[in-house]
């Protein structure tokens, strides 16, 4: 067995036999040309061609996915039709006296180079994009043939191994495809029927590629790297797409592992089809907003896989936790953003910076402390270091003009912790006023209920803030003294306590005696035993991880 670490990016599980897709070679030769405008009509006509094509592809995807997620081909469809690239082709056919060909591909390789050289995870995968509908260009112009024409006369560079609409060639079976790398255009005309799952050499979670892999249900595991061999076709593997581990050649023990949680998975998706689209509703009518927790921006699409009605908790920190240096406004805008727009009207709550105590990083050049728990984190860091703070609420509003994004504070104890940092909310607010910039001006903005000082400061709070949300994993801490930590004290750190229920009670009473709303995000609200008794004191939320999500509302429904 022979185990392989990529970055996961479409979760699910995959069994099955291994396709390679051979490399596409898109060397394109240089030719000097005498007709400079007959190079240009002939480009211009590959264009119009290219876009026809692009058309159809798209009204396929919006046929099978929805509006929504035919967008991408809207813009590749502009990406063609931008005077830009049009103009950088024509001059250099006009300048250079090469062949249309040549220019479209050496057009290609400058923008991409530009979107790759942006700050903007999210703009540095364009550079895919814009090599994907050169490509399609260069076919037209060499005469290839292209899948996805109206008259069905031309097939795209994915069909060399047959995968796509009409299928896999060989035997009619279905493979995991193994390749260097697939643009989106191709990963859009994949047969899910013969496809089990996708495994990538290159490539990005925020690429198209890796929003269709996810749309399409398909596990999908991207930058693999010098561990792809083309010598694996035909070879048995196993792909995790939760995780990122490919396993070619599996062992028993993997096999019997994997066909287990996969059996687990399928169970899970017929829960979804029970329920998808369905309310999480009491028999007696009482209504709960069930939303879920994430940690990434990729983690989105299984919000979305285990329909969740939104997000109640984006743990921003980890924005920080993954780099080596401070992350900017832009490069915070662009996660933010993307989450937004792909949970479209949903509510995505984020959870500003909740940095120390357990999650330390070391750019932050925080002092050693002898009780961390009780220390400088989360909002003491935020209002004590502004410059960093209003960085990230800027962040934060800009993306609010982009979804339904709402701004949540950590670590709160006292009513002044709320009214100083609304004071450098409204101070950004005003900057980006002055730069006219947009955002949303009645953006809502909530606190964590995490100490025994919030609870018993509810009434307070609430006369503050739009919403409540319960951690209960710090107020169990905080109300039981006791160090979540310390594996020695697992026995008395209980979440089921009444001193911690009691806690949860008076938070709701406060919230609904302002007029707020209350949820818990905490990982008790996960826990079934738990679900009556929090039904009972009228929650009004609850935010689970994604995989909790349809078991919960199925309790919950049932009630």
């Amino acid at each position: 067995m022979r185990t392989i670490q990529g970055v996961s990016v479409s979760a699910g599980i995959a069994i099955g036999t291994v396709r390679v897709l051979a490399a596409v070679d898109y060397a394109v030769e240089r030719r000097l040309i005498d007709d400079p405008q007959a190079e240009m009509d002939r480009f211009r006509a590959a264009r119009d061609t290219a876009v026809a094509q692009l058309k159809q592809l798209r009204d396929n995807v919006a046929a099978e996915f929805g509006e929504n997620k035919a967008e991408l081909f809207d813009a590749h469809r502009l990406m063609l039709q931008d005077p830009d690239y049009a103009e950088c082709v024509e001059g250099l056919i006009a300048q250079d006296k090469v062949n249309a060909e040549f220019a479209v591909k050496s057009a290609a390789e400058q923008f991409a180079a530009m979107f790759a050289a942006m700050d903007s995870s999210t703009m540095q995968a364009r550079a895919a994009d814009v090599k994907d509908v050169s490509r399609r260009v260069m076919n037209v112009l060499q005469g290839k043939r292209d899948s996805t024409a109206q008259d069905g006369s031309v097939q795209g560079d994915a069909v060399q191994n047959g995968i796509v609409q009409n299928g896999i060639a060989q035997n009619g079976e279905s493979h995991i495809i193994f390749a260097e790398d697939l643009a989106p255009s191709d990963t859009a005309q994949l047969d899910r029927a013969k496809v089990l799952g996708l495994v990538t050499a290159k490539g990005s979670a925020n690429s198209h590629t890796a929003i269709l892999a996810r749309t399409m249900g398909l596990p999908a595991i991207t930058g693999i790297g010098d561990a792809f061999d083309p010598a694996d076709d035909g070879h048995v593997a196993v792909i995790d797409g939760t995780s990122g581990a490919v396993f070619v050649d599996p062992d028993e023990a993997t096999l019997t592992e994997y066909r287990r949680r996969k059996a687990e998975a399928e169970e899970h998706l017929s829960l979804l089809r029970k329920l998808k689209g369905k309310p999480t509703e009491t028999k007696s009518g009482q209504r709960v907003h069930l939303y879920a927790n994430i940690s990434r921006p990729s983690d989105a699409a299984a919000v979305l896989a285990n329909d969740a009605e939104g997000i109640g908790l984006f743990r921003s920190e980890f924005l920080y936790l993954e780099r080596e240096d401070w992350p900017t406004e832009e490069f915070q805008f662009d996660a933010y953003g993307q989450v937004a727009q792909e949970m479209g009207d949903r509510p995505v709550i984020i959870r500003t910076l909740d940095i120390g105590a357990d999650k330390q990083v070391d750019y932050f050049n925080l002092s050693h402390e002898d009780n961390p728990a009780l220390g400088y984190r989360a909002i003491r860091i935020c209002l004590t270091r502004p410059e960093i703070f209003k960085v990230q609420l800027r962040a934060l509003l800009r993306a609010s003009a982009y979804g339904n994004i709402a701004i949540m504070l950590p670590m709160i104890t006292s009513v002044q912790e709320v009214r100083d940092a609304k004071r450098i909310l409204e101070e950004a607010k005003s900057e980006l006023r002055g730069e006219r910039i947009d955002f949303n001006e009645s953006i809502q903005i909530g606190v964590m209920i995490e100490t025994p000082a919030s609870v018993i400061m509810a009434d307070e709070l609430a006369a503050e803030v739009d919403f409540f949300s319960i951690g209960t994993n710090d107020l169990t801490q905080y109300t039981l003294a006791c160090d979540r930590q310390n594996p020695s004290l697992e026995r008395f750190a209980d979440p089921h306590s009444p001193a911690v229920l009691c806690m949860i009670q008076m938070t709701i009473e406060a919230a609904h005696r302002h007029g707020i709303w209350c949820g818990i995000c905490g990982e008790l609200g996960a826990d079934l035993s738990l679900t009556d008794t929090f039904l009972r004191l009228g929650i009004d939320e609850l935010s689970v991880s994604p995989t909790s999500v349809l078991p919960l509302r199925n309790v919950i429904r049932n009630h």
